[in-house]
């Protein structure tokens, strides 16, 4: 039980602010590329390529992503526990390895990279996004814990 009223809402928060972000970075590094070769793009130009970015990713960068933070997220639970005190670290330190694995796999098996805002400084705007996930996860699984146990609950 409380995997379904604590575990997996944290989980789905924290995975669509990380895709949300792993999304705009990636649209907004494009634009930039697109700007850095004389290409005007206006800031409606922006908030659409944005927007249908968010859509066209989800369905497939997003699911790579919730597994990627699922499998991180997973295992950096049980460290975890042995590590009392370094929770958000290590969540943090997941979400940065889920997508470094992620983004790494992909290009390897594929030969390109599929995301494009995933290239140059790139990279590590995505591995940011996945710096944030980890965070976010953290601090609300801390939060719902203290909550439940406030309650009674463990």
């Amino acid at each position: 039980m409380q995997f379904l009223t604590r575990t997996l809402p944290s989980f789905l928060v924290s995975w669509l602010l990380t895709f949300t972000l792993a999304s705009l970075f990636h649209s907004q590094y494009v634009v930039n590329q697109l700007v850095n070769v004389g290409v005007v793009v206006g800031f409606n130009d922006r908030v659409n390529l944005t927007l249908e970015d968010w859509l066209g990713l989800l369905p497939t960068y997003g699911a790579i992503i919730a597994i990627a933070l699922a499998i991180a997220f997973f295992v950096t639970w049980f460290i975890a526990k042995k590590l009392q005190n370094q929770g958000i670290q290590l969540f943090v330190t997941a979400g940065i390895v889920a997508f470094t694995t992620a983004l790494i796999a992909i290009e390897s098996i594929m030969n390109i990279t599929i995301i494009a805002g995933a290239r140059g400084w790139g990279f590590y705007a995505q591995l940011c996004a996945g710096a944030v996930g980890g965070y976010v996860f953290a601090k609300l699984i801390k939060a719902n814990k203290q909550k439940a146990e406030h309650q009674g609950f463990k």
